[in-house]
């Protein structure tokens, strides 16, 4: 687990990125930053971007393959440059923008027949993947209870992430839980909190 000052710096260390990515076209050298030694772990990271109250980018690494310092400067650039879903950042864009860091354990497979999952999944404290052939689907922790999903609809939508029918997780995906810290700023540039769900 990292500390809310950890929590902190992840979420520093991703808004200087994309700054810096953004203004100058340069990776940031996570090495020239102050961090702890928990940012030298293998650990997987998703950065999450929002704008007004909506989505405006969210990439990471859901396995731990990569230092945690540099998954979080890959996620950070990705997020705000790569994500299919949305146009590119623009720097002006910035100021506008809150700044979301998960940390995530490694997945799991979950090991029980598929009538009984919804009963093991805990909203708010799972996040899912569900796989099937060359198809995969992940939603973060924070996703069920921000969308006000149950465990059934949560196992239905990270299905439909994943390309797959909604029911897939009930006929042959398999599915893998993980969970997150999330640090998030409490508005655009402002105070890192550490959210509980």
């Amino acid at each position: 687990m990292l500390s809310l000052d950890e929590g902190k710096m992840a979420v520093s260390l991703a808004r200087n990125t994309i700054t810096e990515f953004l203004e100058n076209g340069t990776k940031l050298d996570p090495d020239s930053v102050s961090l702890t030694t928990v940012f030298e772990e293998e650990r997987g990271v998703f950065v999450t971007l929002s704008m007004k109250g909506d989505l405006r980018g969210c990439i990471g690494h859901p396995y731990p393959d990569s230092s945690l310092k540099d998954a979080i400067v890959d996620s950070a650039i990705s997020a705000s440059t790569r994500d299919p879903r949305f146009p590119p950042v623009k720097p002006e864009e910035m100021h506008l923008i809150t700044v979301e860091v998960t940390v995530l354990t490694p997945p799991e497979k979950i090991d029980a027949a598929p009538a009984y999952l919804p009963d093991l999944i805990e909203i708010g404290r799972h996040g899912l993947i569900v796989k099937q052939g060359f198809y995969q689907g992940l939603l973060l922790p924070q996703v069920a209870p921000e969308q006000g999903f149950d465990a059934m609809e949560f196992l239905n939508h990270t299905c439909i992430k994943a390309g797959l029918a909604p029911d897939a997780w009930l006929t042959g995906a398999e599915v893998y839980w993980f969970e997150g810290q999330v640090f998030s700023e409490d508005s655009p540039e402002g105070q890192v909190v550490e959210k509980q769900f």
